[in-house]
């Protein structure tokens, strides 16, 4: 009984850091009027490369409407671009524009710099338990 209450316990410790952790980490944002659900789509279609709205909708769990409208905002902020696919001329493409992948990249780049400054100030031993959990926290979301 004491293992399944240390391990509720545990994971009410993990889910409230890992939660104050990627809130503190969105916000550093390169432009700062992205919201959540915009940065996603830029951060995914960078490392997917070009995809349709639908595919786009599927993959970040939304409605093909409220994609498109995610989509329009960025477009209007000239981040992403649509096109033709040259394979199938009735598809869509969703592809990034030089700013967008810009603005993923140093999004990405003020991320690192905010946790890199946190890192510095702990000791080798605690950043050696984190390096651990880290693997441990990848493997467990990657099964």
């Amino acid at each position: 009984m004491a293992v399944e209450t240390s391990s509720r316990s545990l994971s009410s410790e993990l889910r409230a850091a890992t939660m104050r952790l990627s809130r503190r980490l969105r916000r550093e944002r390169a432009d700062d009027e992205l919201t959540d659900a915009q940065a996603g789509v830029l951060a995914v279609v960078l490392r997917d490369g070009p995809m349709t709205p639908v595919a786009l909708s599927a993959r970040e769990h939304v409605t093909p409407p409220s994609m498109n409208r995610t989509l329009n905002a960025l477009e209007s902020a000239g981040y992403v671009v649509r096109v033709r696919s040259d394979d199938d001329r009735r598809l869509v493409l969703v592809t990034l524009t030089d700013a967008g992948h810009e603005v993923v990249l140093e999004t990405r780049r003020r991320r690192d710099a905010w946790l890199d400054r946190r890192l510095a100030s702990l000791s080798d031993e605690e950043l050696e338990v984190l390096e651990r959990a880290a693997a441990v926290i990848r493997r467990m979301v990657d099964e």
